[in-house]
């Protein structure tokens, strides 16, 4: 499982034009499932994303994390991130899930986010096309991949 987080000030996702979710301050989490993901998987990105320190304290230093600030979090399924690129220039994503393991994983992640915050996620729409638009704050851009914990 990779997830891109984003420190937003604001975040909104639009479908067909109409804006579907938007959050203020917060985390936007782009959101990519392959098959070897479990459950484990979930639990582990989960906290560590709830329990990031990424937000300034009151003298400017990131020292507190969502749970503290009580960040808005916007999650986004986003399978170009199992993108191969080894060979050629276009890419495969023959290691991203199909949606008949990936939306159940997606709405895993999303019910554990929300017990693990306290209250509900925004989203996109699993397998639309979407326009997400952000106002990063920072920038602060940190990628995270369940399997390779020390990365």
């Amino acid at each position: 499982m990779r997830v891109v987080i984003q420190r937003v000030k604001t975040a909104e996702v639009k479908v067909e034009g109409k804006t579907i979710s938007s959050i203020g301050k917060g985390l936007l989490i782009l959101l990519g499932i392959e098959n070897a993901d479990t459950d484990d998987d979930i639990e582990w990105l989960v906290k560590k994303i709830i329990q990031l320190r990424i937000f300034n304290d009151e003298k400017g230093v990131m020292n507190l994390s969502a749970e503290d600030v009580s960040a808005d979090i916007m999650i986004v399924s986003q399978f170009t991130l199992h993108a191969s690129v080894k060979k050629g220039n276009r890419p495969s994503y023959i290691r991203a899930s199909k949606p008949d393991f990936a939306i159940p994983m997606y709405e895993k992640f999303i019910a554990k986010t929300e017990e693990s915050l306290g209250k509900k996620p925004a989203t996109g729409i699993f397998g639309a096309m979407m326009e997400v638009q952000l106002t990063n704050d920072g920038p602060v851009t940190i990628m995270m991949d369940s399997k390779q914990k020390d990365f």
